[in-house]
């Protein structure tokens, strides 16, 4: 089956199942599951005897027993998955996968009346290295061969409440809902030098971490962030000082 057949029929099950869950009652509460992360669910693994299974004290997203594989589906926030991975890395493959919004249209809806206004492409694309701040949060369990990342950049629609703080109350909203439309590329994180694939290819060689910022974006918080994830994984090392700063050369 083609990768764009394959993911239309995870949009379709998808679709199907959280409507179930939601006449039964159940799509409503902490633990309702979203669009984004079921429709990957699907498509990861079409068996749905292989979802949510129990593996030890903690639920699996997919677990693949004839090959001894996990599957965590991480839309955010990988702080959360610390204890579960800690746990799960010890006698188990497992693969975490991160969506990344290459391509976004926006919608906002009023939370009083449920209108929705007119949609609009998000000027902002979403990279590879967006996801290694996230990265750093598991800094402690990167390192593990039995830990894998596999990184999805998706074209999506994002709907938010226009609940926020700001006169147009947009800044500070909150996000309803992020369904995805198709795939743009899918990137694995295995070994070191397959992180190597997060630095931008226009990035000079060597570099500093302010050319860093300038060709990635990221805040230099989260900049901080990436370059330590990058040396612990030996995709670069440092190599000298231009002034007072450090100057960072790609591995391999």
């Amino acid at each position: 089956m083609e990768q764009e057949e394959r993911f239309e029929l995870a949009r379709l099950r998808a679709q199907n199942a959280l409507a179930a869950k939601n006449e039964m009652g159940k799509g409503i509460g902490t633990q309702m599951e979203r669009t984004l992360h079921c429709v990957l669910k699907y498509y990861i693994e079409p068996d749905e005897s292989r979802h949510e299974v129990r593996v030890g004290t903690f639920i699996a997203d997919i677990f693949q027993a004839e090959q001894n594989r996990i599957i965590e589906i991480q839309t955010r926030n990988f702080s959360a998955l610390r204890q579960k991975l800690s746990y799960f890395v010890q006698d188990h493959k497992v693969t975490v996968v991160y969506p990344i919004a290459r391509q976004k249209w926006m919608s906002w809806v009023d939370p009083a009346t449920g209108e929705m206004s007119g949609r609009r492409k998000s000027p902002r694309k979403g990279e590879p290295w967006d996801a290694l701040p996230e990265l750093y949060r598991l800094a402690q369990l990167i390192q593990s061969p039995n830990l894998s990342f596999y990184l999805m950049l998706l074209d999506m629609e994002e709907y938010r409440l226009l609940d926020g703080w700001s006169e147009d109350k947009k800044k500070g909203s909150h996000r309803m809902e992020r369904i995805p439309l198709r795939i743009d590329e899918a990137i694995e994180l295995r070994a070191g030098q397959d992180y190597g694939k997060l630095l931008p290819a226009f990035l000079p060689d060597p570099f500093t971490r302010k050319d860093f910022i300038k060709a990635t974006r990221l805040s230099p918080k989260k900049s901080s962030f990436a370059l330590t994830v990058l040396l612990r994984m030996e995709a670069i090392r440092q190599s000298g000082k231009e002034g007072r700063a450090f100057l960072y050369t790609r591995e391999g």
